[in-house]
């Protein structure tokens, strides 16, 4: 019978997110794809070292071992390599005994139209061209900024942080707020406090993590997840209808209302955190692993430059 996906959480990934292939990208941009090919093929028994994503895929992957019998994360290498390039990243992800097994490598044609057949919840790449078609298809992504130094991933516990407005919800309240002004979306906030927001870009991202936290006892649950966002009281409290509407309960919230977000991060020790503003990625990036998620069809920035200098976010 066919191996079905549809009932695990799927993470696509390209190489360059899951290992350190910096080195690899300089000699791509600069001296072109020859090059590059020729480099790889003369290292691919190389140990590539890990990525920005790397501490969260070996701790996903990690979950298919609490329960027997039972699956419930696939990780698929989604790469513009070819497949003889590609060859280098599986030699890593045997090296690193990591649990992968399926890849996509195309040969430098896109990304995206392989994601929906793939049934992938998360797509994370270093490439903002390929996480823009991922996010414009419907599927959730996430631009990778470079891994922060010094960083340790908390042991025995995947913690996953994102932002509220544009990433988890949709970004209707954020227009609200560009276009007219903060009084303007503190009063429509308090009127629809108990009216739930539209589902965001990263959502059903959400939806799968809680549906795997219900697979385990509460005080045993491996996975734990945090929202840190710039909303502060009142308008927080349409943040937890939406939650309670969605049947979700995150284990921690954090309403900053304008706090710098990286320390609050820091303390939580997430795995990854996801936001909309490059601003807040930017700071974030220096202590936990970080990506930007896009808005859809980039037709949100004037949107996001409107926030940056009227100091929301």
């Amino acid at each position: 019978m066919p191996y079905d996906l549809s009932d695990k959480l799927v993470i696509g990934i390209s190489s360059r997110a899951l290992f350190d292939l910096e080195t690899e990208n300089a000699i791509y941009t600069e001296q072109g794809v020859d090059a590059y090919a020729h480099y790889q093929r003369a290292h691919e028994n190389d140990a590539l070292q890990p990525g920005t994503a790397f501490p969260l895929v070996k701790a996903l992957l990690q979950l298919n071992e609490l329960i027997p019998g039972r699956r419930l994360v696939e990780v698929v290498v989604i790469s513009r390599n070819t497949p003889d390039t590609g060859l280098r990243a599986f030699n890593a992800i045997a090296a690193h005994k990591l649990d992968i097994s399926r890849a996509a490598f195309t040969g430098g044609a896109a990304t995206a139209p392989y994601l929906q057949p793939f049934k992938i919840d998360l797509f994370l790449s270093r490439d903002t061209g390929d996480v823009q078609e991922a996010i414009d298809a419907g599927v959730a992504a996430a631009q990778l900024y470079e891994a922060p130094l010094d960083y340790s991933a908390p042991d025995n516990q995947i913690r996953i942080a994102f932002d509220g407005d544009a990433v988890l919800f949709s970004p209707e309240s954020e227009r609200i707020f560009a276009e007219k002004g903060l009084e303007a979306f503190a009063r429509h906030e308090q009127r629809n406090r108990k009216k739930a927001m539209k589902e965001g870009p990263f959502a059903k991202l959400l939806l799968a993590l809680s549906a795997i936290q219900k697979q385990f006892p509460p005080k045993e649950c491996p996975v734990r997840i945090a929202i840190v966002t710039a909303r502060n009281s009142p308008a927080h409290q349409r943040v937890i209808h939406t939650l309670r509407t969605w049947n979700v309960n995150v284990d921690e919230a954090f309403f900053l209302g304008g706090l710098n977000k990286a320390e609050i991060l820091q303390a939580f020790g997430a795995h990854m955190f996801f936001d909309d503003q490059e601003g807040h990625v930017q700071k974030a990036a220096v202590v936990v692993p970080s990506g930007r998620v896009p808005y859809k069809g980039g037709s949100l920035e004037a949107m996001r430059v409107g926030r940056v200098r009227a100091g929301k976010g």
